[in-house]
């Protein structure tokens, strides 16, 4: 995976921040989601390279960056400033954001926090993170349960999960994503798995979802009423929890100001079971933004 890109490792007040580079052109960051890695990326990063310099990183508490202690430490807000930080280390003021799952909430909290860095944000698979938790219907509370069992107190979800990781995050990939694990590239898979039998992953990821509860739900409530206006786009797998549950074309309206939308065949994890059409859809959107 990755063929051609440098990795590398920077430190943002003590914490890893791993990353993948390559290619050329203006920088996209790709910010990958729970519970895989910036492994996820390696089919798109691979194609947007010939026309981009891509940069994918690993979210503190994930793969090879670092995991913290405190829930305080996994807001949206302090993942956020770790990729900010990258960025400027690197050389990039100014770069396009894409994020799915968990990076998504990730982009779109350094949207809020840092408008003048971001060229463009594209955001995949998510509604708002406050709108999920302030109007919670009971379809989405049984799709995804693992909001509110990982952010339990410690260490009874960290227990229950490392007592067979493999069985619980691979119900994850299938769950959400209405497929099976023949659908994932085994190199990125095995890439998942080698992270979340890590115990320190495994905690990372739980105190990820306690700060949505206690902390980015406070957070994101000051910023109701903002609308971005940065050029952005919006993509759903058009068969998965979220389509069904939201009107994806128009949950956002409240937020965003500009965006296009792009529905991708499959479930939650179309970036993996549907890389080809992802790519293109994203494709698009960046020349479009790079254009003007």
């Amino acid at each position: 995976m990755f063929e051609g890109f440098e990795s590398g490792i920077v430190k943002r007040d003590g914490c890893d921040v791993f990353y993948r580079r390559g290619g050329q052109g203006p920088a996209v960051l790709l910010l990958h989601g729970f519970p895989q890695t910036h492994a996820m990326w390696a089919n798109i990063a691979a194609k947007l390279s010939h026309n981009y310099t891509v940069i994918c990183a690993d979210l503190r508490g994930y793969g090879a960056s670092g995991k913290p202690n405190g829930v305080a430490q996994y807001s949206f807000r302090e993942m956020g400033a770790d990729q900010l930080y990258l960025m400027a280390t690197m050389g990039f003021e100014h770069f396009d954001l894409v994020g799915h799952d968990r990076g998504g909430r990730t982009a779109h909290r350094m949207a809020l926090d840092a408008p003048e860095r971001i060229r463009s944000l594209t955001v995949m698979d998510i509604v708002p993170t406050h709108l999920l938790l302030d109007d919670l219907n009971k379809d989405v509370a049984r799709t995804y349960y693992h909001w509110f069992f990982l952010a339990q107190p410690s260490p009874f979800p960290e227990n229950m999960i490392l007592s067979d990781p493999d069985v619980f995050f691979q119900n994850c990939l299938t769950g959400w994503g209405l497929t099976d694990l023949a659908h994932y590239a085994p190199e990125q898979l095995n890439a998942y798995s080698a992270s979340w039998r890590n115990p320190d992953c495994v905690r990372g990821m739980c105190n990820d979802y306690r700060a949505a509860i206690d902390y980015d739900f406070v957070l994101d409530a000051e910023d109701l009423g903002r609308k971005l206006s940065l050029p952005s786009l919006v993509m759903w797998g058009a068969d998965g929890a979220m389509a069904k549950a939201y009107d994806m074309a128009a949950v956002w309206n409240d937020r965003l100001s500009n965006y296009d939308t792009a529905a991708i065949r499959g479930g939650h994890f179309f970036p993996d079971t549907a890389p080809d059409q992802t790519y293109q859809a994203l494709k698009d959107f960046l020349d479009s933004v790079a254009s003007v």
